[in-house]
């Protein structure tokens, strides 16, 4: 498992961090994003280093960047001993993690993850990789980080729509795991969390299911709560004037999902309520035109939890308490999708 360092001082964390490693060449990879607002926090402070930014936008999470990227790391002959920071979102740390484990057969990496979304989720846990052809994340490996350095000095940088894309994961965790942190979740506005003890508490859910199954055989499978349907959506409304953030579209999901849990797991009807009316009032409600929701639909039979032709699902038994590999049915992800049109 990857050194996780809660940072107060990023900068000078960073330059310790670096001092204390062998390597031949450093590299940092950004996106257009942190190369503005996030680089400057640490740049004066690197020793020397060649630099790679991309446009930002999870449109851009693909084989002709990570093209690009390899190409950079080839025309700066780095070695197998060079070490390569990924400084950004989840876009960031999950391509830019991806290009450095399959570079010269991996170089090391380290991930400063600079979003909510990516300090919670994609910077734990070593999964690594890239969009297709439309599917979220059909590409990729599982390869750690030597290190992940966490600072919430970064989430100054975020607008308001970033910093609630990430609270998604956030509440996920207290759903999956610990029903007494959800609850302190429904008590306290998310615009005024204290968000230094809420990554904490986040990251320590996240390590222990990952440490237990890291190459996700299976408990590993219920951080997928809520993503069967909230990547179909996010997958559908990618290249659109629609366009979801991932928190957005995974809100989408936990809502459906958590009917199915009631359907088919055994959460209570007043817990579905809980769970709707936290995640409306923190995202609102999108209208989906009856239009979409057939493709929407046939995009779950791509996630990477299916067995053969079974769409499975992580379900909820109750708050805190997660199921895996609960197959669902076309008819029953309609059913789902049309209550959270009802609502």
């Amino acid at each position: 498992m990857e050194s996780i360092i809660f940072s107060n001082t990023i900068s000078d964390d960073l330059a310790g961090f670096l001092n204390r490693q062998d390597y031949s060449q450093l590299g940092l990879i950004m996106d257009s994003n942190t190369q503005e607002h996030c680089y400057p926090l640490i740049k004066s402070k690197l020793l020397p280093h060649r630099t790679f930014a991309f446009a930002a936008g999870e449109i851009n999470k693909n084989l002709d960047t990570c093209i690009q990227i390899w190409q950079w790391m080839t025309d700066c002959g780095f070695d197998r001993k060079a070490l390569i920071i990924n400084l950004g979102g989840g876009v960031t740390g999950d391509m830019g993690g991806f290009c450095a484990s399959t570079y010269k057969r991996g170089v090391r990496f380290i991930n400063i993850p600079t979003t909510l979304l990516s300090q919670v989720d994609a910077s734990v846990g070593g999964k690594l990789g890239i969009d297709f052809n439309g599917f979220k994340n059909h590409i990729g490996v599982f390869a750690e980080p030597i290190a992940v350095l966490i600072s919430d000095e970064f989430l100054k940088t975020l607008p308001v729509n970033e910093l609630r894309s990430g609270y998604a994961e956030v509440v996920k965790h207290g759903l999956i795991q610990n029903a007494d942190y959800f609850s302190c979740l429904k008590i306290q506005d998310w615009e005024s969390q204290d968000w230094k003890t809420l990554i904490e508490k986040s990251v320590s859910i996240k390590k222990s299911v990952v440490e237990k199954d890291p190459k996700e055989s299976g408990l590993r499978k219920i951080l997928n709560f809520g993503h069967t349907i909230g990547h179909a959506f996010e997958s559908f409304y990618l290249d659109s004037e629609n366009h979801l953030l991932h928190g957005e579209a995974i809100a989408i999901g936990m809502i459906s999902e958590a009917f199915l849990s009631n359907k088919k797991s055994g959460l209570t009807l007043d817990e579905l309520k809980q769970i709707t009316n936290l995640l409306l009032g923190v995202y609102g409600k999108i209208e989906i035109p009856m239009a979409d929701v057939d493709a929407i639909v046939a995009l779950c039979s791509q996630d990477k939890k299916n067995d053969s032709d079974r769409i499975n699902f992580s379900l909820l038994r109750k708050i805190g308490q997660c199921e895996y590999n609960i197959t669902g049915s076309i008819t029953e992800i309609k059913e789902a999708i049309a209550f959270y049109k009802s609502l």
